[in-house]
């Protein structure tokens, strides 16, 4: 199955950052720490240029603590700077504040004659990463509307962040067309994409097929019924009879076990998850 969604406000939105831009002095760039690949928009990394870029590995308490650490690694030898971030507990914010700053000013070439003034920069990342929670995150209060949905924020939101940072909140954006099958299910399975747009079922299964590969563990502890030694189909109907998901006839509703075990998943139920590792 092949997964896309690019509605036509995206496009739109990808004009207007082009001109927005030019407004902020440095790029933090959100990606889900869960998926920092398929979380990385091509089209805007082409877009920012040279500008300066921190990177913000959001959700790291839904991610394997060893992998956020490995890119972490990963990024640094690639030159960017980037740090994991809880938005959730409020964890990071000072650091990410500072860190954000301080490449600014290392990387500013401003006219000796401009008055002093906050480090401008602009929030980008694709739907429901979690940018405007970070931003709540910074400022401590709900000053930039958030939801548990994609495409919740619209229009442009100006933070300030004391009297040191001024942050640019942008739409979520996503690309025309996803380079390889992985990354599609990569973005269904953690919510980047809406749910009706693909197939819930086929993304359950390869969401339990990625498991038994890579945490086998998991979901027997999770789920005492569940054995290795049966395939990721029956597994996913097992599941939907346990958890009480019954038609007329008794036979399992399967759309619903299916967003289920997303909504375990998403939450962090199952555990600390990653879903890409760093090849080299």
């Amino acid at each position: 199955m092949q997964i896309q969604w690019y509605p036509g406000h995206m496009a739109k939105g990808k004009k207007l950052l082009l001109e927005q831009l030019k407004l902020v002095d440095i790029v933090i760039e959100v990606l889900d720490a869960r998926i920092p690949i398929s979380s990385a928009n091509p089209d805007v990394h082409k877009l920012i240029g040279n500008k300066p870029r921190v990177v913000i590995l959001n959700k790291e308490d839904l991610a394997d603590p060893g992998c956020t650490k490995e890119w972490i690694s990963w990024f640094k030898n690639r030159g960017i700077i980037a740090q994991g971030f809880d938005s959730t507990a409020h964890k990071g914010a000072v650091n990410l504040v500072k860190t954000v700053v301080n490449v600014s000013k290392s990387k500013m070439t401003r006219k000796k004659f401009l008055l002093p003034r906050a480090t401008r920069a602009i929030v980008v990342g694709i739907p429901n990463v979690g940018k405007s929670t970070l931003i709540n995150t910074l400022v401590r209060k709900k000053t930039a509307k958030t939801g548990n949905k994609p495409g919740v924020t619209k229009g442009k939101q100006w933070v300030r962040i004391l009297s040191d940072l001024e942050l640019l909140d942008t739409p979520g954006l996503l690309w025309p067309k996803f380079e390889s099958l992985d990354v599609g299910f990569h973005l269904a399975v953690t919510g980047a994409i809406k749910d009706q747009v693909f197939d819930l079922v086929e993304v359950a299964i390869w969401l339990l097929n990625k498991l038994k590969t890579d945490y086998p563990n998991i979901l027997s502890q999770k789920y005492k019924f569940f054995t290795l030694d049966q395939s990721s189909a029956e597994l996913l109907e097992l599941f939907g009879q346990k958890r009480g998901f019954l038609q007329a006839g008794g036979s399992t509703d399967l759309e619903k076990s299916a967003l289920a075990l997303l909504h375990d998943f998403r939450n962090g139920k199952l555990g600390r998850i990653t879903l890409e590792k760093p090849l080299n």
